[in-house]
């Protein structure tokens, strides 16, 4: 992956790609220039051993390119789209292969920015969505697509496995089966996974029988805080399609984040795998601390714990560096623990190299109805944190003093609380 798409002698023999901080591009003849825009506005088919020429950033760029060759390598997929948030390769999904009338089906809990789009953009453009719950075997998922009266439009069904922010897990065959199962001649419905919180890494939607999927490239692609970016990979015919609407959207990369990206993934995999270390630590701690009520991370799961394990072992090759937990309480304990970190950041966003911890009730899902969040967990003594690089020891150390200020402050609104009552 490292060395793909590029070579040294392309650019004076720079071991790096460098940087083509370039609005547009010279023909070397005005022919040339002609078959260019020819594949790129798709008024012809390719011809053997034809490659798309550099017409103009918006539409194709060498650092956009080769990040996109490299990162579906990590998929297998045929192609990859990147674009400028994980919100707009969310948004121009569900626009590109959804129309007026059609049904999407989507996992619940979900990303707050993705269901405030699902639930309050679709519908403006005539857009039916139904949510789902995980646990639903394949009749149950059925049952209710067909209670919709729209089972003939099914065009999508979208999941987010593991949930943000619950670690719900939904299993990606069983989808594509229901899919196939409501298919209208001529037009199956599409599955698409959100892969943020697994990564490129510990789980691949593709193999499960997903036709897309996607990334926040801000996370673990990215890794360290400092860019913005998403990504959709899949087939050559549905990548095309995307990067045809992408163009005119006017809503790729830039190449100096094309740059930083191809840097990320160099370490991608070293960061990932000192993340899930440190999450399973993190997770078997606050499972045994007298503070917590329940730890939500797929590590912890059990053959006892039925279907949620048998997903997990089939679909994850690692629990991943994301968790949640409760804590005895709710808000003001939740609050508490979160005002007393030291090293670990209260910050929003996930999968960099430092640790980050937030409460998605009033940060993150703040925009979901009070009744959505009690009916999918989202409760107000819920905080999540991403696990980083830093030393284990040093996490612990910073998780159990905030925790002991927790307690501290509990027992004291207690004690307060009874002298009122006196």
């Amino acid at each position: 992956m490292m060395s793909f798409g590029y070579k040294p002698a392309w650019s004076e023999g720079a071991i790096k790609c460098p940087v083509f901080q370039t609005s547009t591009f010279v023909f070397q003849s005005a022919e040339e220039g002609k078959a260019f825009f020819e594949l790129a506005y798709g008024l012809r088919e390719k011809q053997k051993n034809e490659k798309t020429g550099l017409i103009y950033s918006r539409i194709n760029n060498p650092d956009m390119e080769i990040l996109e060759e490299r990162l579906r390598l990590w998929d297998e997929a045929e192609a990859c789209a990147m674009f400028g948030s994980g919100m707009a390769a969310i948004a121009a999904t569900l626009m590109e292969f959804l129309q007026p009338g059609d049904l999407l089906l989507y996992s619940n809990p979900l990303y707050g920015g993705t269901v405030h789009f699902i639930e309050h953009f679709l519908p403006k453009y005539g857009i039916r969505t139904q949510g789902f719950p995980a646990g639903m075997n394949e009749e149950e998922l059925s049952n209710l697509i067909e209670k919709t009266g729209c089972a003939d439009r099914l065009a999508m069904i979208y999941l987010e496995t593991p949930a943000n922010p619950t670690n719900d897990l939904f299993d990606i065959a069983l989808c594509r089966r229901v899919a196939d199962r409501h298919a209208a001649p001529g037009r199956p419905p599409l599955v698409a996974v959100d892969n943020t919180y697994m990564g490129p890494l510990w789980q691949h939607p593709l193999q499960h029988g997903a036709d897309l999927v996607l990334y926040s490239a801000t996370k673990y692609i990215g890794g360290h805080s400092d860019v913005i970016a998403g990504a959709v990979l899949g087939s050559e015919t549905l990548i095309g399609r995307l990067k045809n609407l992408r163009t005119f959207l006017g809503s790729m990369i830039s190449p100096w984040t094309g740059w930083l990206l191809m840097r990320s993934l160099e370490t991608l995999k070293l960061r990932m795998e000192k993340q899930a270390a440190n999450a399973q630590a993190i997770a078997t701690f606050l499972a045994a601390h007298p503070k917590v009520k329940t730890v939500h991370y797929p590590g912890l799961l059990r053959p006892e714990d039925g279907e949620p394990y048998r997903i997990y072992r089939k679909q994850l090759t690692s629990p991943g560096a994301m968790l949640s937990f409760e804590t005895v309480g709710g808000e003001q304990e939740a609050f508490a623990f979160l005002n007393n970190l030291h090293l670990i950041k209260l910050a929003v966003s996930l999968g960099s190299t430092e640790s980050l911890a937030q409460h998605p009730a009033t940060m993150t899902h703040a925009g979901i109805s009070p009744e959505e969040k009690s009916k999918y967990g989202i409760t107000d003594a819920l905080v999540r944190i991403s696990a980083g690089v830093e030393h284990p020891d040093d996490l612990l150390r910073d998780i159990g003093q905030a925790l002991d200020q927790v307690a501290a402050k509990r027992i004291a609104a207690i004690g307060k609380a009874a002298k009122q009552a006196a």
